[in-house]
């Protein structure tokens, strides 16, 4: 991964907008490594191929960045974005990773499923 470039990821989800594609959201603060603490609380939320169609999407910050995703329904967002990529299959992929390489966010959309 490299670190986001705002444009091209701006373009990319501009180039989206009104397309029906499979979300994927996870966000952790830790929990693959609350074992080495035992008072810490993990907390964290994992969504896998949820359908969306956005009526907008916006990149912002200097970085970290910060996702917003318009649907008829609602908002949906993810922060604390470092790095991106585009996959072999067209997906875009954006993680979130502390100073120590751990990641804290990921977010990815794809015009197929994501493997389950």
């Amino acid at each position: 991964m490299k670190p986001i470039d705002a444009k091209a990821i701006q373009a990319t989800l501009d180039q989206w907008t009104g397309t029906p594609l499979y979300l994927h959201l996870e966000t952790t603060n830790g929990a693959y490594a609350s074992h080495k603490n035992a008072g810490m609380l993990s907390a964290g939320a994992f969504f896998r191929n949820a359908e969306i169609t956005y009526e907008r999407a916006t990149i912002t910050g200097d970085g970290p960045y910060r996702i917003g995703i318009e649907t008829k329904l609602g908002w949906l967002y993810a922060e604390g974005l470092t790095d991106a990529e585009m996959t072999p299959d067209g997906a875009l992929l954006l993680a979130g990773h502390d100073d120590e390489g751990k990641l804290a966010a990921c977010f990815e959309l794809s015009e197929t499923p994501f493997p389950k």
